[in-house]
């Protein structure tokens, strides 16, 4: 008796063991942050009636399936989307496909979906030859437009949009052209057991102020073909996690860093380690308008401190590595002109930031980026003229300045 309850424990085991093996590992390896469209960079509601909308987005790892998130998280009514399709656009700077690759998503097996107010949904996997650094075209067509827009304002792609329903199209006939994504938050890679993923939650600096519209050299794009020119980090996906103008600790553009960390490096499958580059708005901001006491300076460096920890806490408790980067001196900025005290807050949060003992491992951006004449200021060589964001050369230096060491 007992021994057949042995064997048959030993089978319930093996059969388990072989149905997980055979489950897809997905492992991001597209995303964006999504927030509220702000008006000024909203699609008018008769622009998405009874519309299609072609965004291209560029992939980091590739798989032979793949499956994408759509998101209504700033939604306050249910979001139907009718048809999605996907393809592999001719160039990323134009909406034309080729037809041959091009795909109908479904979801539950329906070729429509409605997804509540706030939530996400995703795909049905598809299986598609999706090569690493390769882009991709998502077709959306909506019948009826929301009156809140989920998405993405930085996209630094263009986007067309044409009315009826084109979503197989090869391309559009005078397409209005927008540089925004809305409504998809992220592309998922049946990948090796392996791969894995790195979540950048970051500000413009990350997004890619500044950066070349349709030519992918934001930072995070920079190393993510570094990760794939070296045979031993091709497994590993890239999550740009930016917002242009976020800040730490207060909701601006899109929410606070803190609200949003379950969503942007919790959620997205695969995640092994994060990269946090964020602070600079919350530090400019304090002063911008006039001067603050030296108490008020005190208190943004010890919540800012404090945001960071709880980051790291909540990493570990998923077993995610944690590394921290250090914020780049922006004096000089046309936008925040801060003074002394707002570069000794600088400071005093990086000197934190390199402390060992709070972050796994750390990139010391501020470092690299900064005018050996002027500390506190970009080299001018990487400065995009703003003296706040890099150029795409300063981009492809910070790319360049992440040592592939701390994720193998």
């Amino acid at each position: 008796m007992k021994s057949r309850l042995l064997a048959h424990a030993v089978l319930i085991f093996a059969l388990c063991v072989s149905a997980q093996a055979a489950a897809p590992h997905w492992v991001g390896s597209w995303a964006a942050s999504q927030q509220l469209v702000e008006p000024q960079n909203s699609l008018a509601p008769a622009d998405l009636r009874d519309a299609t909308l072609r965004q291209i987005i560029h992939l980091s790892i590739g798989g032979k399936e793949l499956r994408v998130h759509l998101s209504n998280a700033f939604g306050t009514a249910p979001l139907r989307i009718d048809s999605v399709h996907i393809a592999r656009p001719l160039s990323p700077t134009a909406d034309r496909i080729d037809p041959t690759t091009d795909q109908a998503l479904t979801f539950e097996g329906k070729p429509y979906v409605t997804i509540p107010a706030g939530a996400e949904y995703i795909s049905d996997p598809v299986a598609f030859a999706a090569k690493p650094l390769s882009s991709l075209a998502i077709t959306l067509y909506i019948h009826s437009p929301p009156a809140h827009e989920t998405g993405h304002p930085g996209s630094r792609a263009t986007s067309y949009v044409v009315h009826g329903n084109r979503v197989a199209a090869l391309d559009f006939a005078k397409p209005k052209k927008i540089d925004h994504w809305y409504f998809i938050s992220g592309v998922d890679v049946a990948a090796l057991r392996k791969a894995f993923a790195i979540a950048i939650l970051g500000d413009s600096i990350t997004d890619g102020h500044a950066s070349t519209t349709n030519g992918n050299n934001r930072w995070p794009d920079v190393l993510a073909r570094r990760l794939q020119a070296n045979p031993a980090t091709r497994d590993i996906g890239v999550l740009n996690e930016g917002i242009g103008g976020n800040r730490v600790l207060t909701d601006g553009l899109g929410p606070n860093a803190l609200a949003r960390f379950n969503r942007d490096v919790i959620a997205p499958p695969g995640v092994r380690y994060f990269i946090v580059l964020e602070g600079v708005n919350d530090l400019g901001m304090l002063t911008r308008d006039h001067k603050m006491p030296g108490s008020a300076h005190r208190r943004m460096v010890h919540r800012i401190i404090g945001a960071y920890s709880q980051m790291i806490e909540r990493a570990h408790e998923h077993g995610i590595e944690a590394i921290g980067a250090t914020i780049m001196p922006y004096a000089g900025s046309d936008y925040y002109h801060p003074g002394p005290a707002s570069e000794a807050d600088r400071e005093a949060i990086n000197k934190w930031i390199l402390t060992p003992g709070h972050f796994d491992a750390v990139i010391d951006f501020a470092k690299i980026m900064r005018d050996p004449a002027h500390p506190s200021r970009l080299r001018p060589a990487y400065d995009s003229g703003d003296h706040l964001h890099p150029s795409p050369k300063g981009y492809r230096v910070m790319g360049h300045a992440v040592p592939l060491t701390l994720f193998q």
